[in-house]
């Protein structure tokens, strides 16, 4: 099991952290929501949880709770730019199908 970043997002999360002055790394996870049913979550961290599971990718510490490894698992999290858009994105091998505006997916 296994959960990567791009050199783009390895890059922005240390940047944002950096900025943040403080934090060990990202925490990822999904929850429910949208009409797909599930939803990704990401947020900075300054400690981890006794139940969390850390990865290390490209000199970031990543962080994930055991239910949502199962539907992460595999995945590579990118940070892109589309035009005057940019963000990070989840390059998800588990997705089966996702709802039209991309808020949320199921596998």
């Amino acid at each position: 099991m296994a959960i990567t970043l791009s050199q783009s997002a390895a890059g922005r999360v240390q940047k944002f952290l950096a900025q943040r002055g403080k934090g060990i790394g990202l925490r990822l996870g999904v929850r429910t929501s949208g009409c797909s049913g599930l939803a990704y979550n990401l947020e900075f961290v300054d400690e981890s949880g006794p139940d969390d599971v850390q990865f290390e990718s490209k000199g970031v510490t990543v962080l994930i709770d055991p239910k949502s490894l199962v539907y992460l698992d595999g995945t590579e999290l990118d940070f892109v730019r589309e035009g005057l858009n940019e963000g990070f994105k989840f390059n998800n091998p588990n997705v089966k199908a996702a709802c039209g505006c991309g808020e949320s997916f199921n596998v």
